[in-house]
């Protein structure tokens, strides 16, 4: 079974384009930069097991210390680098690549047991796995086994598959179903999907069993002893059920870690939103090993339908516009139904960067469940929003919070590291991989296919019955929708192409030359069978959706605005477009039929090009009061007076607006203003 983190060295960008800059910046800047930071921060070093001064801080990050995640922390970067030396060689980079994993095998102890905190502190100070609701033993061993899978495919050794399946070997004797082992399934998401992994690599089926029995057991009530697994745990340590981290709303309130029910059971997506999206892919690749007949699984269907249920309802009803995800700053995740404020001062907007990277992971997996267009086009907003704008376009400054407005109290801006510093490095791992998420492509016999689910100029290369098959994609994606592809393969094999063509088309495109009878789409993609791709080796498509247009957010989010959108990329405005703004756009509107111009713009200081918009808005005018005395009454105790059309649009006070690309907020300087949704009239 192909996973992108697998197969991505079979695809080549081999011309300009947005992805290739930032894969290219991430290569040559962002690895080196992060890598610093690893150092200076004493993560570097954390599998040497000395002990740092942030192993004595117990107080500020209760009962998860940051040093906790460190293992994670080092392990992304590791695997990102992996991916990224495939491409192009850094010294700096391959030594620090090989030194670490020379730690991390020096790390491991007699038993199997391999997390450098719990390790370094003892088990007077921390018991191993006594927590494992919070204190992230499983998600660390998760990373792991990805940087130990990254590691074999770039290296072709088992330095580190070696002391991970000892290690997974350990785990599966301390939980699972057995009358002396502990119910448990990780707080933190993250080794489903990785165990499943190392199944397809290995075989290992202690970690197939494993990933099994987490995806199974969670939420189950009557898990250890007739308790939920977390609740049990917690009687365990002694502790009163009233003492719970601060993301927990109640004290039963396991919704935070996807526990309140079995997956089965659960109705909505909740909680932590990264843990979610982890989770789900976890569930999504177990179902994707018995969909490529690799791996039977009695549960598939119902499995399934519980995953199209949460997709739904979150896409439908708890993602933002541009693809983030997570309304709630308490626990960093989802809130309820249509809960979508666009800032901190509204009442929430988190969007983590890593939690819509885990958008853009689960919908690669779906898509080889259910060829649906519907999971790539929101791959490709999020790719292209939610998850671009946490890197800078000098590679060295990141976001995690990724809002939809400014405030003063949160400005839009970046950071060049965090005291939780899970998402530079997974920026980095993506990026890096990037290549296995643009298609899908295989094939027996005499037969072969591409999926292709992203536009960009690049090509893939594979072989069929030692037959070998390229297809070549050039465009100048996401600025413009014209794309020629090239395919080469014996005329012995028949090859099918499916291409997406992307709901904000509306189903509009050109196939050059065309195809008679006419093409058939499937959902969402245009399907072009071996008659055409034989007598067709070279062929382009236009898809349609390159002109601006008004896009809102559901009107059960009481949020009347608009926003502008071009292709997959959403727009917002900011002070250093609009120098006569002051108060972070908030009493700025726009009319649906307002006309809007586009004009070619470059950020002189790195040539970054890219296409702005214009327009002319209004401003609201907040004087209907009358009272002389304030604390009167709630509201207003007059309405301002009804006038006609053309008499608002005379008072109102008219300012030009510039747009640009959501992705390259916080790159040029200002004051940190900034807004995706402005008023609607």
């Amino acid at each position: 079974m192909s996973h992108p983190q697998t197969v991505f060295t079979q695809t080549s960008f081999h011309g300009p384009s947005l992805l290739q800059a930032r894969r290219r910046t991430i290569g040559r800047t962002t690895a080196r930069a992060q890598l610093r930071k690893l150092k200076d921060t004493g993560r570097y070093e954390c599998f040497r097991l000395r002990r740092h001064p942030a192993h004595d801080d117990r107080s500020s990050r209760w009962p998860c210390p940051a040093p906790m995640y460190w293992d994670s922390d080092v392990a992304k970067w590791l695997e990102g680098a992996c991916y990224l030396l495939a491409e192009e060689y850094d010294a700096e980079v391959d030594a620090a690549v090989r030194e670490l994993a020379g730690w991390i095998r020096s790390a491991q102890r007699e038993d199997g047991y391999l997390n450098s905190y719990f390790i370094i502190v003892g088990e007077e100070e921390a018991r191993r796995w006594g927590n494992i609701r919070d204190q992230h033993e499983l998600y660390n061993a998760g990373h792991l086994i990805e940087a130990a899978l990254a590691h074999s495919n770039y290296y072709k050794n088992n330095l580190l598959i070696e002391p991970i399946e000892k290690y997974v070997k350990l785990i599966s004797t301390i939980i699972g179903p057995g009358p002396e082992q502990k119910r448990a399934y990780p707080g933190h998401p993250e080794a489903e999907l990785a165990l499943l992994r190392l199944y397809t690599a290995t075989g290992n089926k202690d970690a197939y069993s494993l990933a099994q029995y987490f995806v199974e057991e969670r939420g189950n009530p009557k898990g250890q002893d007739g308790q939920l697994y977390y609740d049990w745990e917690r009687a365990q340590r002694g502790e009163s059920p009233w003492k719970r981290p601060d993301s927990y709303q109640l004290h039963d309130s396991h919704f935070y870690n996807q526990a309140h029910a079995p997956i089965l059971e659960q109705k909505s997506i909740e909680g932590h939103a990264v843990r979610a999206m982890y989770l789900l892919t976890g569930v999504a690749d177990l179902l994707c090993l018995d969909e490529l007949g690799i791996k039977p699984y009695a549960h598939k269907s119902e499995y399934f339908e519980a995953l199209t249920r949460l997709w739904n309802n979150m896409v439908d009803k708890k993602m933002y516009l541009t693809g983030g995800i997570g309304s709630m700053w308490q626990w960093e995740g989802f809130g309820i139904d249509y809960f979508l404020p666009q800032g901190s001062d509204e009442g929430g907007c988190y969007n983590e960067t890593c939690a819509s990277i885990g958008v853009i992971m689960l919908a690669e997996r779906l898509l080889h469940l259910d060829m649906n267009s519907k999971y790539a086009d929101i791959m490709e907003l999020c790719l292209y929003n939610a998850v671009m704008t946490g890197l800078s376009l000098e590679g060295s400054a990141f976001t995690y919070v990724n809002q939809l407005a400014s405030s003063e109290a949160d400005k839009s801006r970046r950071e060049d590291w965090f005291d939780t510093s899970c998402c530079p490095p997974n920026v980095m791992r993506l990026f890096g991989c990037l290549g296995g998420y643009l298609w899908d492509y295989g094939g027996s016999g005499k037969e072969a296919y591409v999926n292709v689910h992203l536009y960009t100029t690049a090509n893939v290369t594979f072989q069929v019955e030692d037959q070998k098959i390229v297809l070549e994609q050039k465009s100048n994606w996401p600025w413009e929708g014209n794309i020629r592809f090239q395919l080469q393969a014996p005329t012995s094999v028949n090859v099918t192409l499916r291409l997406r063509i992307p709901s904000w088309a509306r189903g509009k495109f050109t196939l050059t030359p065309s195809y008679e009878p006419a093409a058939k789409l499937e959902k969402g993609y245009l399907v072009l069978p071996p008659g055409y791709t034989s007598a067709n080796k070279a062929f382009a498509i236009q898809i349609d959706g390159f002109k601006p247009r008004f896009i809102s957010p559901h009107p059960y989010t009481n949020q009347r605005t608009l926003t502008l959108a071009r292709g997959p990329l959403i727009y917002c405005v900011e002070d250093v477009d609009n120098p006569w703004e002051q108060d972070h756009f908030r009493n700025v509107g726009i009319r649906s039929d307002s006309e809007v111009s586009e004009k070619d713009e470059v950020i002189n200081e790195i040539g970054e090009r890219y296409i702005a918009l214009r327009s002319v808005g209004w401003i609201r005018k907040i004087d209907d009061r009358t009272e002389a005395e304030a604390g009167v009454e709630p509201g207003s105790s007059s309405l301002p007076q009804t006038v006609g059309v053309a008499e608002q649009q005379q008072q109102q006070h008219k300012e030009e607006l510039t747009f640009i690309p959501y992705y390259l907020r916080a790159n040029r300087g200002g004051r940190g203003h900034m807004r995706v949704g402005l008023l609607r009239e």
